[in-house]
C-alpha cells in the first residue's frame, strides 16, 4: 500500500522580502545561501538577489509572470540554471526567463553580464511565497506552480 501524497509545505523562510528584512533563501540544490527582496521604487521595479558580494536584479514582475507561465504549463518544469554567457537548455525555467516569447520579450535579468541564473534564484522566491513547489536534489531540479492565477 502506498502512502497518500502529502500537500507541499511552504518552507519557513526568514525575512519579509524587503530591503530591511530580505528573505534568507537557499538555492534549490542547497549549496548556496542568498538573500532577496523586492524593490518597487527601483526603475524598473526589481527583485534584488544578493549572493555574497554579487548583486543580481530581475524585473520584479518575473515572480507573477513565472507563476502564470507555470500554471499554464500545468506540470513540472526543469530549472536549467545557466550563466548569461552560456546557452540555456530548451524547455527550462532558465530558457523561458530569457526567451523573446515571454512577457518582457527577452531577459528578465536587468544587469548585462549578470542576467542569467534565473532558474537558480527565482524558484526559491516563488517557493517562499507559496506560489510553487521546488525540488531540492543535487542536480536536475524541477518546479511546478501551486495555487491559481492571481
Amino acid at each position: 500500500m502506498s502512502a497518500m501524497p502529502t500537500k507541499p509545505k511552504t518552507p519557513k523562510v526568514k525575512g519579509q522580502g524587503t530591503k530591511d528584512k530580505p528573505w534568507q533563501l537557499t538555492t534549490p540544490p542547497g549549496t548556496s545561501e542568498f538573500v532577496a527582496y523586492r524593490d518597487p521604487s527601483a526603475d524598473p521595479p526589481a527583485l534584488v538577489v544578493q549572493v555574497g558580494k554579487t548583486e543580481l536584479r530581475y524585473h520584479d514582475r518575473a515572480v507573477e509572470d513565472l507563476h502564470a507561465m507555470l500554471l499554464a504549463h500545468g506540470d513540472w518544469m526543469l530549472l536549467g540554471s545557466a550563466d548569461e554567457q552560456k546557452p540555456a537548455a530548451a524547455d527550462t525555467v532558465e530558457a523561458w526567463g530569457r526567451a523573446k516569447t515571454n512577457p518582457v520579450k527577452g531577459w528578465y535579468g536587468l544587469k548585462k553580464g549578470l542576467r542569467g541564473r534565473f532558474g537558480m534564484y527565482l524558484p526559491p522566491v516563488l517557493e517562499a511565497l507559496g506560489l510553487a513547489e521546488v525540488e531540492h536534489n543535487p542536480r536536475n531540479n524541477r518546479m511546478r506552480a501551486l495555487g491559481k492565477q492571481r
